[in-house]
């Protein structure tokens, strides 16, 4: 029996993930938020404050970015042998828990005002909205560079485009409640804000489980990859695969292959371990070569 894994070439230890990018998108994000939920407080208003909340959700899943392309830089050493890239996985836990809570106080907020709306400062909702559209604008042209290959930036550059849509909301909400009079707007347009941060939070929330139990991560087909190494030059049977995610763009994989020739191992390893890396993004890969008949139960996973 001969354990084998992917060269050192194949393992993506580092990342550079655009780290400046990040941490300028992020603080710019969690400078503009706290202007935001200022005025929100300020006038009263429920668009801002729900608008707020679904920027404070960004800036946190910002600053999970920067954090992962930071923490992928550090070697694994003493006891953290991979690293300290799984802590990632863990964070977005606390924060769809946090976003559920927050949307859903100011869900019922909203409704209990539907009925006797206050009066709002309008053009203050529409100039502070107005200003989180630039403000979003920029951040998505800052980390706009490599988002066709990239998912870590390009998942920011969607979220930040979405959210310049919302506070387009906030903005025609505003100029409703100036023109028409309209104050029931501010307390219905937190209604639709809020179902959106609940909605991408509950997402959020399955996601960040599902990774935390080990689950094959999304846009990776475990059959596939089974069939793949099946089919590989002299493999007989494919047994025990296991795929899961170790931190941000940092996949792992297990397997039992077993091959009756007696050489060819490493050739075949290498070949391997590239092409599950270039096919399915498959960072870790460790395949063990067993001989012969009977080398393992095929049966079990």
């Amino acid at each position: 029996m001969h354990l084998h894994h992917g060269p050192p070439g194949h393992h993506s230890h580092g990342h550079d993930g655009g780290t400046r990018a990040f941490a300028a998108v992020t603080l710019l994000n969690l400078a503009f938020t706290a202007v935001e939920a200022g005025y929100g407080f300020a006038t009263g208003s429920l668009a801002l404050l729900t608008d707020a909340l679904h920027n404070l959700g960004d800036v946190l899943g910002l600053a999970l970015a920067w954090a992962a392309a930071v923490l992928a830089r550090r070697p694994p050493r003493g006891r953290h042998t991979y690293g300290w890239r799984r802590a990632t996985l863990l964070s977005p836990l606390a924060n769809a828990l946090l976003l559920v809570a927050f949307s859903g106080a100011l869900g019922w907020e909203a409704i209990r005002r539907i009925g006797d709306p206050p009066e709002i400062p309008a053009l203050t909702v529409v100039v502070v909205a107005a200003l989180g559209i630039g403000v979003n604008l920029g951040a998505a042209w800052l980390v706009r560079g490599g988002e066709a290959h990239d998912l870590n930036r390009r998942g920011a550059f969607l979220h930040l485009m979405a959210d310049a849509a919302v506070s387009a909301a906030a903005v025609v909400a505003g100029l409703g409640m100036w023109w028409l009079g309209w104050a029931w707007l501010d307390p219905a347009v937190a209604l639709l804000i809020g179902a959106v941060v609940a909605f991408s939070a509950f997402g959020l929330l399955r996601e960040s489980l599902a990774a935390t139990m080990d689950a094959v991560p999304r846009g990776i087909d475990a059959g596939d990859v089974r069939a793949f190494l099946g089919r590989q030059p002299g493999v007989a049977a494919v047994h025990h695969v296991h795929i899961w995610p170790l931190g941000a763009g940092d996949i792992a994989l297990t397997a039992h292959v077993v091959r009756h020739c007696d050489s060819g191992h490493d050739a075949f390893i290498a070949r391997t371990v590239g092409e599950l890396s270039e096919r399915f993004g498959i960072t870790h890969p460790t395949l063990q070569v067993e001989h012969g008949d009977g080398c393992g139960d095929a049966s079990q996973d």
